[in-house]
């Protein structure tokens, strides 16, 4: 049975306003950005793009608005945070036979069964709702990803990951809970630990999958004009979805799919050719975030679908004006 408890030996309560907690954090290295009052949910756009360490910009953000909770960007920052939440519900039958009750008893689970000690020894933050965030630095080099829970390649119930492209609310941010406002609080003030090599294993994606081996289907003949159209917005598409960020890969690629489907509608490309081309730019996402490659083809499929209902139109270049003779 699992009897882990939560660590209350160092728990150093927030105080001091919001202004302070995003400056103590910013101190740590953690790029930081304004989320909405008692929310997780980022006020500005391109958040991950602008936080800042920058204590002038981060003043200049809090006295302007200075009931928003801070954000950390985990990417930038260099962090893999473990978000271990506390039951709230029903506990699925096969955790409850273990006697878990929470997320940080699956850790330790997962842990024993590697051989392994519970990775507590880290900075960690009690959050409003009885859960808990371990912090801990990626390895130079690692490419880790963002998971939910047991879904997918996550690592089990309750235990969610905040790597690159995600947030995570900075201690001294606030949450209302029934009715009351609730800090996120440090409970263990310690170095950021480096993450356990365990654990980078189970979050390293698997390697990509190479390329087919067999070349895309011909483009349809067509004038050179549009031939050099379309090779362009293949090109320019296969671009957007290649340097998509975590968040917004779904719709990058079905925006994709969609624009290119509108050149399919009139015959200038074949489904099959725009299949090979986007999965290929998106080869480098598959397996980060849950993202696999029957959500992609299936995303891929429905752009296709979508755009063809709308063919493109491509309207003919202005006839040159004829030069009048000069007499």
């Amino acid at each position: 049975m699992i009897t882990t408890t939560a660590p209350t030996s160092a728990v150093i309560p927030a105080t001091g306003s919001l202004l302070a907690a995003a400056l103590s954090a910013a101190r740590r290295g953690w790029p930081v950005f304004p989320l909405a009052p008692r929310s997780k949910r980022p006020a500005i756009p391109d958040w991950q793009q602008r936080a800042t360490c920058d204590p002038d910009r981060i003043r200049r953000w809090w006295r302007r608005h200075p009931s928003h909770n801070i954000g950390v960007a985990c990417g930038p920052a260099g962090l893999l945070v473990l978000d271990l939440d506390a039951a709230h519900g029903p506990i699925p039958l096969p955790w409850a036979r273990l006697g878990v009750t929470h997320g940080r008893d699956v850790l330790t689970l997962l842990a024993h069964q590697v051989g392994e000690p519970d990775p507590v020894d880290t900075f960690t933050v009690a959050t409003p709702r009885g859960g808990e965030h371990r912090f801990f630095s990626r390895p130079a080099g690692s490419r880790l990803r963002s998971t939910v829970g047991a879904r997918g390649r996550g690592l089990g119930w309750h235990v969610d990951t905040r790597g690159p492209g995600s947030l995570i609310a900075a201690p001294g941010s606030l949450a209302v809970v029934h009715g009351v406002p609730v800090p996120y609080a440090v409970t263990w003030d310690l170095p950021v630990a480096v993450l356990p090599g365990w654990l980078v294993c189970a979050l390293t994606p698997p390697p990509a999958p190479p390329p087919a081996a067999y070349p895309p289907p011909p483009l349809p003949a067509t004038s050179r004009r549009v031939s050099a159209y379309v090779q362009a917005a293949v090109a320019a598409e296969c671009r957007n979805v290649a340097t998509a960020i975590e968040g917004h890969r779904h719709i990058t690629v079905y925006a994709a799919a969609a624009a290119l489907g509108e050149l399919h509608g009139n015959g200038w490309i074949s489904a099959a050719a725009i299949t090979h081309h986007l999965t290929d730019a998106a080869r480098r996402h598959l397996g980060v975030a849950d993202f696999d490659a029957r959500e992609l083809a299936t995303t891929i499929r429905d752009g296709i679908a979508a755009g063809r209902e709308h063919p493109r139109i491509l309207t003919d270049r202005p006839a040159p004006r004829p030069r009048l003779a000069i007499r």
